[in-house]
Parts: structure tokens; sequence; C-alpha cells
């Protein structure tokens, strides 16, 4: 809303209708308490589809990211350092349907937040963070699969576990480092501090944020941008001379070597398309707060249906996991990969 209706709030009275002139009350967030936010609830038919398609967001954000975890976690055969950043990610993406996505949902809805400054700032430093980590998780993973398209063979010695925990450290450590260090110190609204206190009425978790760390944050989203950008444009570049020279190459003139790049690089383009895919949801328009908001936490959604989509190992770890068969001896040596469970 514009400067006027966060001022507004302070007043508390009621007020007249001027076409009616008949009395109504102005909805508070907190009705006794004096500086209250307003209110702008919505009509129980748009309230009820919204809690629903934001609760269910939640859910899957949740027990979907809680599957990717727990089958890349628990399978031996899936012990590798691309997929243990796969698994990073999605723990980013599970800590947001936990710690983010429930209290963002009241907000959203009830145009109230309710659960104090504390948790505000406690929120909106996850909130941050946990954007910011899956956006380093997703830049990780572009180097990751560009290494694994144009150099298959020697991949599997420049990309080991070491290097994959370094860069999951690096993808937490630094977005909760950074987002705890502005939200906590302040130093977001130097400057605006009249402009932050005048916003600040009870039962809003409004954030102020002045034109430097505007351009920080600007230049933190932009820079991973712009290399998931160039590397994925190079990778489907490689990606489809590779599959012109297997098209090229007869049959029984394929060497083993060409066969096992053609094998790697084919299932790499997939994984490639499913990265991106799932990339595109932070591509989302700043302008509208609550519609960017629930555009980036609904990213933390596909992420697993695509991998359902995509993978069919994926869709035979959950099948294990769903019946119960995870619990049974050996389980976790299973042939995730073969045609038959």
């Amino acid at each position: 809303g514009s400067e006027a209706d966060y001022i507004a709030p302070w007043n508390s009275e009621a007020t007249l209708g001027e076409e009616t002139g008949s009395p109504t009350l102005t909805e508070l967030c907190y009705p006794n308490v004096t500086g209250s936010c307003l209110k702008a609830p919505y009509s129980p038919g748009p309230q009820l589809m919204l809690y629903t398609l934001f609760g269910v967001g939640a859910v899957l954000a949740v027990f979907g990211n809680l599957l990717v975890v727990t089958s890349i976690l628990h399978f031996k055969q899936l012990h590798s350092p691309a997929k243990f950043l796969l698994a990073s990610l999605a723990s980013a993406d599970l800590l947001v349907g936990v710690t983010v996505m429930p209290f963002s949902m009241v907000r959203s809805v009830e145009s109230c937040w309710y659960f104090g400054p504390s948790f505000c700032t406690f929120h909106t430093c996850f909130d941050v963070a946990f954007c910011y980590s899956s956006l380093f998780h997703l830049c990780f993973i572009s180097i990751d699969r560009y290494m694994a398209v144009t150099d298959p063979l020697v991949y599997p010695t420049k990309v080991t576990v070491s290097v994959s925990g370094i860069c999951v450290s690096i993808s937490w450590i630094l977005p909760l480092a950074y987002s705890s260090a502005v939200l906590y110190t302040g130093v977001y609204d130097d400057g605006l501090e009249e402009l932050s206190r005048a916003l600040n009425c009870v039962g809003g978790c409004q954030t102020v944020v002045n034109q430097n760390w505007v351009l920080i944050d600007f230049l933190s989203f932009f820079i991973p941008s712009l290399i998931m950008i160039i590397l994925y444009s190079n990778l489907f570049l490689v990606a489809r001379q590779q599959a012109k020279k297997i098209e090229h190459t007869g049959g029984k003139t394929k060497s083993s070597l060409e066969s096992y790049k053609s094998r790697v690089a084919k299932r790499e383009r997939k994984a490639a398309k499913t990265l991106v895919d799932a990339y595109m949801g932070f591509i989302t328009p700043a302008y509208i707060y609550e519609i960017c908001c629930w555009c980036a936490y609904y990213n933390s959604v596909m992420n697993p249906l695509i991998y359902a989509l995509f993978y069919p190992w994926f869709r035979k770890a959950i099948k294990v996991i769903v019946s119960g068969s995870v619990f049974k001896d050996h389980s976790a040596t299973m042939n995730l990969f073969s045609e038959q469970m």
C-alpha cells in the first residue's frame, strides 16, 4: 500500500462512511492497542481459498523436500557430490516450508503480523537467508552440471565429496551470516529511521531498506544469476554439439569412449533442464511484495515435483519410503537405477 496506508493505523477511532453517513468501525490488527495496524481482511470465500493454496504449498514443501533428503541420505547409490548438493538444496527448501511459509501465510491472508516484533526479525532473517541459500546452491549446481557435461571423464576427480562439502558450507554460512548481520545490526534502514518508525505499527512486519542495501541485495542476486545464465547457455550449446557429433557418427564406428560420453551427456542435459526449470521460479517481478514472496516460496515446492517427474530413481525411492520398505534390511544398498524394483 501507500505510505498513508501504514500511517493511518495510528488512528484507532471509528470513522464515518462518507457516502452513507452510517458509522463504520475501522478493523485493526489489535483493536485494544494504541498504534495498531489497519486490518484489511478478505471475505470468507477468498480467505479460505488463499489459506488452502498457501497451506498446501507449505505441506508440499515440507514433505516433498523431506522425501528428497531422506532418499539421498538413505540410499547409498545416491551418495555422490552432485546428489549431496541436491540434498542440501532440499534442506533449505524444507526449512522454508517449516519456518517461513506458515507465518507468511497468516500475514498475507490476515494482513496482520500476530507473532511479535522479535519473531518478525527472526522470520525475515530466515526468509532472506534461505532464499539466498537456495540461490547459492543452484549456482553451485550449475557449475557442477557444466563440468559434468563439458569434461565428463575428468569430472569425478575434480568434483569430490570434499569439494561438494565446501560448496554446501558456503551456501549455508554466507547467507545466514549476511542476513543476521544486516537485520540484527539495523544497518539496512540507516538514514530512514523516521520512516521506519512511522511504518512500524503494532501488528506489522515491514522492513524498510535504504538504497545502499538495495544495491547490495541486487548484486547478490544478479551475480549468481548471471553465472547460471552463462553456464547453462554454454551447457546447452555444448550438449547440442555433442548430439550432432553423435548423430553423424555411425553405430559401428562409435568407440566406447564416445558411447560413454553420449550417455553422460544425455543424462546431464536432462539434469540441466530440470535445474533451469527450478531456477526460473526466482525470476519474479519484485514490485508486488506478496506475489514476489510466494513465487519464491513456491520455488521450494517445485524441485521435488520436478524430480518426481523427470527422475525414475526418485520415484522408486518414494515407493520404497512410503511403503515402509525403507526399514527392511539392505534397503540402503538396493539398485534404484535398475528397470525393476
